[in-house]
């Protein structure tokens, strides 16, 4: 399954380890655009200069470790498509031009179901994606957890739970399902 993921997945940190956690354990194959690439940069820039450094290094990493992810939008895609917030058009021809299967956003609203689905495509929030994956891949989706919980609590100093770690994540499903097996 091809899954394009918009900037507000990528961007914040615990969200897109999750995510792309469960891309590195096979769940799905990621996809994404340069721009969407770009806008995650912009918004981790908003913290700080610092923060673009790291926003793009972590892109880089992304890159060499799935080259194949990246995808273009085209052109006639970018010109026909129509979308509540038109700066999300390039969003969805990116999905168009990688095949994708899935949209995952946390931006509902500006990607409605039928428009989506006259592409072929079905739109998806991370929480109940990454709970399906649970199911399939227990094992594999409590490694990314125990990581992204360690990584969490090393970086914060501050000694989170698996459940309000994803609660704050905005993953309060995940963090219910996961406590059961952590």
């Amino acid at each position: 399954m091809k899954v394009l993921i918009d900037a507000c997945v990528l961007y914040p940190t615990v969200m897109r380890e999750m995510v792309l956690g469960a891309a590195g354990e096979d769940c799905f194959t990621p996809l994404w655009s340069p721009r969407i690439l770009e806008e995650w940069a912009r918004a981790a820039a908003k913290l700080g200069p610092d923060q673009d450094s790291v926003a793009r290094a972590e892109i880089a990493i992304l890159r060499d470790r799935w080259p194949e992810a990246s995808v273009l939008p085209r052109d006639g895609d970018l010109r026909r498509l129509w979308l509540p917030d038109e700066n999300d058009i390039h969003v969805l021809a990116a999905a168009i031009a990688g095949n994708a299967d899935v949209l995952l956003t946390m931006n509902n609203a500006d990607f409605p179901r039928h428009t989506l689905a006259e592409e072929g495509l079905r739109r998806e929030s991370p929480d109940p994606f990454l709970c399906a994956f649970l199911d399939k891949n227990p094992d594999g989706m409590c490694r990314v957890a125990s990581r992204v919980l360690t990584q969490a609590q090393t970086l914060s100093g501050e000694d989170w739970t698996i459940r309000r770690l994803m609660k704050k994540a905005r993953l309060p499903r995940l963090g219910k399902a996961l406590e059961t097996y952590l």
